[in-house]
Order: structure tokens, then C-alpha cells, then sequence
């Protein structure tokens, strides 16, 4: 069953100008299972009308581990970490006004909500290795089953990363499929790149507007320790799943 909407193909530097520029057209109404407010909304620009999924600040729920009023810029690291991966796991996300105010405006990605990550088979594991990486790599407290979305053509988008990169371990996953195993080679190159990329702008100076200066140094302490070992990390001590799993 393919989800009843249907989005325009947009390049991501398209889609980018569009979520930034566009105007709120309709909120559809507040989506029933996040434990933050998101809102299904429309956005228009010129003769072209696309669905997103908005997340105001004052929206998000206060959380006891991390700083108030922050999920929103942590949904946006985590766009630009994949962007300069390469990965394009992460829709095309930005932070704006909105009708409830400042927030987090991402595409909306359709996608057949029966399959998630514990529907896949062995077609899609290339793609969770990707996945499982980047979550080690953002230090992801929340990868729930529910949270990779098969599009249509194949490709699994990633959401709801607003609880990524403290600086303590926090990693809860469904995804320990590679635990213990070698990384792939084009993966540590892809790696690489990224460590190169925090060296400077713009990637550096666009991450200290959104997160603090010792999440980004535990960023790339996590990154040098993937690199260093090439092994995707076992479970370590503590919650290492997330709860409910979908």
C-alpha cells in the first residue's frame, strides 16, 4: 500500500530553496504519535506545492540530558552530517519561522508505512550499514524500526534524529546488525572526507551555531575512533535500545 501522497522530484539545492523560502499554504494537522508537536504542512512557492513535516521549538518536550529548545538545530546537524557523507539519509531539512514559530521544516518523504526496518531483507542491508554508521557517527539516542522510511524508489530515508549528539554516550538503536564487523572500505573513505570537512567552514562554523563546543569535539572524537578501529562498535553498558522499538 504506497502512501496517498505524492511529492515533485526536487534536487536538494531545490528543495532546500523551497522548505526556506516558500510560505506555510496548510497545516494539516498535528501528527498523533510523536512525543513532540509535529505538524503535516504545505508550503508553496510560485506554481509549486510541496508537503513537509514541521517541528516548532516550542514544541519540543523538555528533556532531563539535553539543553532545552535544542532538538530542532540537532534535526538540522544531522542533515548536514549527511549531506557531507554523501549518504543523503537525512531528508532536506531547515530551521525557519512557522505558524507556531521558529522550528525545524523537513520534507516530507512518501513512503509505504507497513515497511520499516524490521520489514527489510537482505536487499536493504547496504543501506542499513549506512545507516548504523551514521547513528554511531551522530551519536543517535533514538533509532527506532519505525524511523527508516522506504521510498518508493528503494532508498530509506532517515528521521527524527532532535535527540543526536550529546557529548556522553548515548547511542540507542534497533540497528546492531554489524556490531563487531569490519566497516566497508568506501565507508571509512566517506569517513574520512567528514573528518576532513569539521576541520573548517563551512561545515565547522555552521555546526557551532547548532551545537555546543563539546558536543562537536565529542563529534570528532567519535568519528577518529571509527576510523582508528574500522569495526562498528558493540553494545556497550546501559540502555542500548530504544523503547517502544518501532
Amino acid at each position: 500500500m504506497p502512501h496517498p501522497f505524492e511529492q515533485p522530484h526536487l534536487p536538494t539545492s531545490r528543495a532546500l530553496e523551497v522548505l526556506q523560502e516558500a510560505e506555510f499554504k496548510v497545516t494539516h494537522g498535528l501528527l498523533p504519535w510523536g512525543s513532540n508537536y509535529t505538524f503535516l504542512a504545505s508550503l508553496a512557492l510560485d506554481n509549486l506545492e510541496v508537503l513537509v513535516i514541521y517541528k516548532p521549538r516550542q514544541g519540543e518536550r523538555p528533556l532531563w540530558d539535553f539543553p532545552e529548545g535544542t532538538l530542532c538545530q540537532r534535526e538540522q546537524a544531522a542533515f548536514l552530517i549527511s549531506e557531507a557523507l554523501g549518504w543523503k539519509l537525512v531528508p532536506p531539512t531547515v530551521l525557519r519561522d512557522g505558524p507556531y514559530g521558529f522550528g525545524m521544516v523537513q520534507l516530507f518523504v512518501p513512503h509505504d508505512p507497513r515497511q520499516n526496518y524490521f520489514s527489510f531483507g537482505p536487499k536493504q542491508r547496504p543501506q542499513l550499514k549506512r545507516i548504523a554508521l551514521f547513528d554511531h557517527i551522530i551519536n543517535n539516542a533514538d533509532r527506532k524500526g519505525g524511523h527508516c522510511l522506504l521510498a518508493p524508489d528503494g532508498h530509506i530515508w532517515c528521521i527524527d534524529h532532535g535527540v543526536s549528539f550529546h557529548e556522553q554516550p548515548k547511542l540507542r538503536t534497533v540497528i546492531w546488525d554489524f556490531a563487531g564487523q569490519k566497516i566497508p572500505a568506501h565507508l571509512l573513505k566517506d569517513l574520512h572526507k567528514l573528518q576532513q570537512a569539521l576541520e573548517g567552514p563551512p561545515l565547522e562554523s555552521t555546526l557551532r551555531e547548532l551545537l555546543s563546543l563539546r558536543e562537536i569535539g565529542a563529534l570528532r572524537r567519535r568519528i577518529q575512533g571509527l576510523l582508528k578501529t574500522g569495526i562498528y562498535p558493540k553494545e556497550g553498558p546501559g540502555r542500548n535500545f530504544p523503547w517502544p522499538p518501532i
